[in-house]
């Protein structure tokens, strides 16, 4: 039975979608004026790993994630790259693209863009004026905070506590223009130089928070299951979201709330922030270390939980993908020379059971990624004593290799066959075994520098030679 930490009541609840097979899932994207940060991508990975175990599960998944490309940071950003807001905004989707399938994300089932939806927006907006939920105001519209009785639920604040908070970081003609200082703005007039769209409150253009409101709705219904993003957008963002939406259609929002936590700096845990300068960009990281191996280290920890970014955990990434590597390869190895069955099959295929069970109820109890890891080394353990016999079996071989990346698939790890040994290098291994049989060491130590040199390591077992590559994954091994 799957459980969800719904943010909305802090505590964990059965999943219960409104439809049986289907769930529809938001989840708040980047705004696109830059490569993204490791904090990004951490969320992005944590969803997709969320959306991966809901498919394990059965579930369609509608999976929508915006792209803010209306923004100050992007006009700010055209103006020093000598570009258009679209432009900027192209360039960094591309970038976004780019990064994501590296990181073996799947794509959403839609990306919506502030620039592709005004004609929805500002739709949205005159409904809330309608309804006497907003006012225009010189030119600007806001939302009338007040009149929506549970405002605060979700970030657990009293509104008057909020209203106090907002009036000391309002300037003066800011709190001239609104009813009151909670009030937030849905649509804002033009200013010179802006970008802009013609609106019945004049030129401008939409607050950040009525787009996701917009676009949730606009592709996933008035009601959702789960909606999804960061711990720093519970306030203002994620409640002035059920504000808006609540009030437009007089339903519940969405069902469940999923946040992910914060990356952290270094062996201290310093919060990462662009004014610490203390960001990474994943641009700039996955140049410098294999794809892989930066997806583990994002999906390892539990989504809810802080994520310590320091070499010391990126090297712990590193070991563990390189033997979660080595046992898909050792798998491989054995099924060359395994016989078709044997005596034990089914106890080895019911232990295999046992431990898909023990996966499952680990991602069913909110996504517990770490717990599921654990089962996944005590297979690793398991499987290789396994493989340590004289004969094994081809029955559990298979069985056992495709339960393996079934888990890893989940947690968004795929080991290619192309990454396996091309002909030209399984040709030099058959030469070498030649060469050892006719006791002519001299060329069979040649053969393996040799293959050492382009980053296959050789392994001498009393069942053949085994290998494994080196390099990217453990940057120590001899």
């Amino acid at each position: 039975m799957l459980k969800l930490y719904n943010t909305l009541t802090n505590q964990k609840e059965v999943f219960y979608p409104n439809s049986d097979h289907i769930v529809n899932m938001y989840v708040c994207g980047p705004t696109v004026y830059n490569y993204i940060h490791i904090g990004n991508a951490r969320s992005v990975v944590a969803f997709d790993v969320i959306r991966r175990f809901l498919e394990y599960c059965g579930y369609q998944v509608n999976f929508v994630s915006n792209f803010t490309d209306v923004d100050d940071k992007i006009i700010k950003r055209a103006n020093e790259e000598g570009l258009t807001s679209q432009e900027v905004a192209d360039k960094y989707i591309l970038a976004f693209y780019k990064d994501i399938d590296r990181l073996h994300v799947k794509r959403a089932t839609a990306n919506p863009r502030v620039m592709e939806n005004m004609e929805a927006i500002i739709t949205f907006v005159s409904d809330l004026v309608d309804k006497g939920y907003a006012y225009e105001s010189e030119g600007d519209v806001y939302y009338r905070t007040r009149q929506f009785s549970t405002y605060g639920q979700l970030s657990d604040q009293s509104i008057d506590d909020l209203r106090t908070g907002a009036s000391e970081r309002l300037n003066d003609s800011e709190q001239t223009k609104k009813e009151d200082s909670l009030d937030f703005a849905l649509w804002k007039k033009a200013k010179a130089g802006e970008p802009a769209w013609k609106s019945p409150w004049g030129m401008g253009r939409p607050g950040w928070h009525i787009e996701c409101s917009v676009m949730a709705t606009k592709y996933l219904g008035d009601q959702l299951d789960i909606h999804g993003g960061g711990a720093d957008l519970i306030f203002p963002h994620h409640e002035n979201e059920i504000a808006q939406s609540e009030a437009k259609t007089g339903k519940k929002f969405a069902n469940y709330w999923l946040h992910n936590g914060f990356v952290t700096m270094g062996d201290k845990g310093e919060k990462m922030s662009k004014s610490l300068g203390n960001f990474v960009l994943v641009h700039d990281l996955l140049e410098q270390e294999e794809p892989q191996v930066v997806r583990f280290f994002l999906a390892s920890a539990h989504y809810r939980a802080p994520l310590k970014f320091s070499e010391k955990n990126i090297d712990e990434a590193r070991r563990n993908v390189s033997r979660l590597l080595n046992l898909d390869h050792n798998f491989k190895h054995r099924l060359q020379l395994a016989v078709d069955h044997l005596e034990d099959d089914q106890s080895l295929l019911d232990q295999l059971n046992q431990f898909d069970h023990h996966f499952i109820r680990a991602m069913e109890d909110d996504f517990n990624v770490p717990n599921a890891l654990t089962v996944i080394y005590e297979f690793m353990k398991f499987s290789n004593i396994y493989l340590e016999r004289d004969h094994v079996s081809q029955k559990v071989l298979k069985n056992y290799r495709q339960q393996f990346k079934t888990w890893l698939e989940i947690i968004g790890l795929s080991f290619n066959e192309e990454e396996l040994l091309d002909d030209d290098i399984q040709n030099l291994i058959e030469e070498r075994n030649q060469a050892r049989q006719a006791r002519d060491y001299a060329k069979s130590d040649e053969i393996r520098d040799r293959l050492k040199a382009q980053g296959i390591i050789l392994e001498d077992t009393a069942q053949g030679t085994r290998w494994k590559r080196n390099g990217s994954f453990d940057k120590n091994e001899e």
